[in-house]
């Protein structure tokens, strides 16, 4: 799938689409805090294999129980259809994660 730069208008419906998430330095944000340390590392897990599948990758950071995840698509220099699809995957994986 190829990188198409959202447009002022999808920027826009993203407080709606993806309510969870925030924009943040013009990077879609979102903070995750999960029951222990293995918890989140699975987690990261789950979604680095979604991210592979897409060939598109977050920028995030672990610390113990918590994740912080970034995205944006460098290549476009902005946000993407590719950021939006992985958020989406990243919070359908929040179901079978206890977070």
């Amino acid at each position: 799938m190829s990188a198409q730069l959202l447009d002022a208008a999808a920027i826009a419906a993203l407080a709606t689409d993806l309510p969870d998430w925030s924009l943040v330095n013009g990077k879609l944000h979102r903070q995750f805090r999960f029951a222990d340390f293995s918890a989140a590392f699975g987690f990261m897990t789950r979604v680095a294999l979604a991210a592979e599948t897409l060939g598109h990758h977050p920028e995030w950071s672990n610390v113990w129980n918590r994740v912080s995840i970034d995205l944006t698509t460098h290549d476009t220099g902005g946000l993407s259809n590719l950021d939006v699809d992985l958020a989406r995957r990243i919070d359908a994986l929040l179901t079978i994660t206890n977070c």
